[in-house]
């Protein structure tokens, strides 16, 4: 049955144009189409509601001085209402600067045909609001685009849509593995030239050092550091295979992973420090042709660079690789696992902290190594997320020119990934007989 209430109110909506331009009096027909005839004296004629503040209205102020409504039905209505009108306003809230991060709804650049998100667009900078589409059995969209999603697919206490969709995009995952595969070739190779470059011991003895020269040398600690990054990459990777958008996160693995390492490629060419310790023997490999130099940065690349596969290099120094994998792997595991999972993220930071000492006790690295190695990765993990979840850069040419990485991957992510876990595999045949 046709709601003519309903219509009633689109019809105003469309008459009455952008809300962002809304006088008080149109924010007050607003509120009398939906049915709040009563509140009009106190917020349009009181307070002076107009429509940038209509777009920007949360609970909390309907609940706080100075309006302090104590009714809690008629404030879940106003609310419900408000975010109906901000689902329908995208651009005008994008304008504004109202984010999700602020406490509103997250309004994003994905269509949904009955589940299926369909991307218009969002890499060219359009900005399509989050609406469910009806299909037709010819392929044609309705032309009703204005259905807003129910107010109650919004969960407040995450700050997201509910059931969200988001699109696994293998292929872009495909292509952050070939880039963090080239990005090992590059940085065997880099630490092959660098070993040939390593200073003489005896002219240039290990740099001063307030750590190293304090604590003595531990002979296993190097191996326990890198034993604390397997135990890591395990629990990594039980949570991306429980991970709903493992896909996602797993490039943003692979993209900021290898970020870092071309980072420090760069630096261990740029300048090749003395070695940290007496006790490694690097002498300089300056006998090695050609293909003597493929073949070691293959046995490098193939054994990871870990001293457990029998790797030992020398010269990669200026910051430690150890410390970036043992540092990204913790923050990845931290970040896409519930808060409530208080184990696992205090058994994650206590691997991290713990390789980074035994790093550090193993004589392996300088303590500046470790430091800008932790800070380096930090900050990149937290920028690269803060960009990703704001959507503050992304459709923005600034973005596209110095981070044209991160501009490629995240343009169709809307938002925050949000936390949920499946099982990856179907069930077998025999197992669904049994339990349905």
């Amino acid at each position: 049955m046709l709601d003519f209430s309903a219509v009633l109110r689109e019809m105003a909506l469309q008459v009455d144009g952008d809300v962002s331009s809304w006088s008080v009096q149109q924010v007050g027909r607003w509120l009398e189409a939906e049915g709040f005839p009563d509140y009009v004296p106190m917020l349009c004629d009181q307070h002076r509601l107009d429509g940038q503040s209509l777009l920007s209205l949360r609970e909390d102020d309907l609940r706080k001085p100075p309006l302090q409504m104590t009714v809690l039905g008629d404030i879940k209505r106003i609310i419900m209402a408000v975010h109906r009108l901000q689902s329908k306003n995208p651009s005008a809230m994008q304008d504004l600067g109202l984010t999700h991060s602020d406490g509103y709804p997250s309004l994003g650049t994905t269509t949904q045909c009955h589940g299926r998100p369909q991307h218009r667009g969002a890499c060219e900078g359009t900005v399509v609001s989050r609406l469910q589409v009806p299909c037709q059995a010819n392929g044609h969209h309705h032309h009703h685009h204005h259905h807003s999603p129910s107010p109650e697919a919004w969960d407040l206490s995450n700050g997201q849509w509910k059931d969200e969709e988001l699109d696994p995009e293998y292929w872009k995952t495909a292509l952050s593995v070939v880039y963090f595969v080239f990005v090992c070739g590059v940085t065997a190779f880099v630490m092959v030239i660098v070993h040939e470059r390593v200073p003489d011991m005896r002219t240039y003895p290990p740099l001063p050092d307030i750590f190293l020269d304090s604590v003595p040398r531990i002979p296993w600690a190097f191996a326990m550091a890198e034993a604390c990054g397997l135990t890591l990459c395990t629990m990594w990777i039980l949570v991306l295979l429980l991970h709903k958008h493992r896909s996602i996160l797993f490039r943003r693995l692979c993209s900021l992973v290898g970020t870092v390492f071309l980072l420090r490629c760069v630096t261990m060419l740029i300048t090749s420090l003395s070695v940290p310790g007496l006790h490694l023997q690097c002498s300089a490999k300056v006998d090695l042709d050609n293909w003597g130099k493929v073949q070691r940065a293959l046995t490098i690349w193939s054994g990871m660079g870990m001293t457990l596969t029998g790797v030992h290099t020398c010269g990669d120094y200026m910051f430690s690789g150890h410390t970036v994998v043992l540092t990204m792997l913790n923050f990845f595991i931290t970040e896409y696992t519930p808060r409530g999972w208080y184990f696992v993220h205090t058994v994650s930071w206590v691997l991290n902290l713990f390789g980074i000492f035994f790093i550090l006790a193993a004589h392996e690295h300088y303590s500046i190594d470790v430091f800008v190695a932790f800070y380096l990765t930090t900050r990149l993990f937290l920028y690269y997320h803060t960009l990703a979840n704001t959507r503050a850069y992304q459709r923005s040419r600034r973005a596209r020119v110095w981070f044209p990485l991160f501009s490629f991957f995240e343009c169709n992510v809307d938002g925050p990934v949000p936390n949920r876990f499946c099982w990856p595999f179907s069930r077998p045949h025999l197992l669904k007989i049994i339990i349905g």
